[in-house]
């Protein structure tokens, strides 16, 4: 079967021969078909966040394999990546540049990989698409294309980050806690929309959360990890039946012991 995404063996250690050293991955493997929505729970320290920064290439990885539609990424840059993989981080104010306006964050979304020319204005073409998906976000922002994004609230700036890790259908989108800024009720509405441009895109997604509900409720895969690595790994129906109870009690029995000071967040 042809993978969208193949994690084989991932190591990483940080501050390795000093008294901070910190194994973070300890043999991830992992593999998503095209199409997958996964999600990814644990406490903290569980590597969870760790993973997707191996996936993008924030530092390289001591062992291991990144395959991403079966081409080794494993020793390309962090820029290089950029061009198969979109992402949204926890910072609402990370995705997006404050100072320039809704549709110049949208160009430059649109056109990364693209050689830049001399005729770098907006045209009407891509205006009108852009308004036509900022209509779909439901949050009025297809009257306000030339509002600067450092004006917008956190809610509306997640979900123009996420339009625009989107706009160029990457092969693999990357959602790091990208709700975990937000009010509930934004964060809701972000998670809504993200069901929706997966879905709709046809992409295969990661996304890590701390709220087990919320890993239980999307995807159509959940991934449980422990200490740098994945100790419980289900999906399809088995997964649609799953409630935070049950999900705790996997927990302690692939782990040998109970969620600490994150049991009671994750169950929120």
């Amino acid at each position: 079967m042809a993978y969208m995404l193949e994690l084989q063996n991932l190591h990483k250690t940080f501050n390795r021969g000093t008294i901070n050293e910190k194994a973070a991955l300890a043999g991830v493997n992992l593999q998503l078909k095209p199409g997958d929505f996964v999600t990814i729970i644990g406490g903290n320290g569980a590597g969870k966040s760790t993973t997707l920064n191996a996936i993008a290439g924030v530092w390289p990885i001591d062992q291991g394999s990144i395959m991403v539609d079966g081409v080794d990424i494993s020793g390309l840059s962090e820029h290089k990546r950029a061009s198969c993989l979109g992402r949204v981080f926890q910072d609402p104010m990370t995705g997006t540049a404050a100072t320039m306006s809704i549709e110049e964050n949208m160009a430059i979304a649109a056109r990364r990989g693209e050689r830049r020319g001399l005729g770098w204005g907006i045209t009407k073409k891509e205006r009108k698409k852009f308004r036509e998906q900022l209509r779909e976000l439901d949050l009025g922002l297809e009257e306000r294309l030339s509002s600067k994004v450092g004006l917008l609230s956190g809610g509306q700036r997640q979900a123009i980050t996420l339009l625009m890790a989107a706009l160029k259908e990457p092969k693999l989108l990357l959602l790091d806690e990208h709700t975990a800024a937000l009010d509930p009720k934004t964060a809701a509405k972000v998670l809504e929309l993200s069901d929706k441009i997966i879905e709709e895109h046809h992409l295969t997604a990661m996304m890590v959360t701390h709220n087990m509900k919320d890993a239980i409720t999307h995807g159509n895969r959940l991934v449980m990890m422990h200490e740098g690595r994945i100790i419980y790994d289900v999906e399809g129906e088995e997964k649609k039946k799953l409630k935070v109870a049950g999900l705790l009690e996997k927990f302690e029995e692939a782990s040998g012991g109970e969620f600490a000071n994150d049991r009671m967040m994750l169950a929120n």
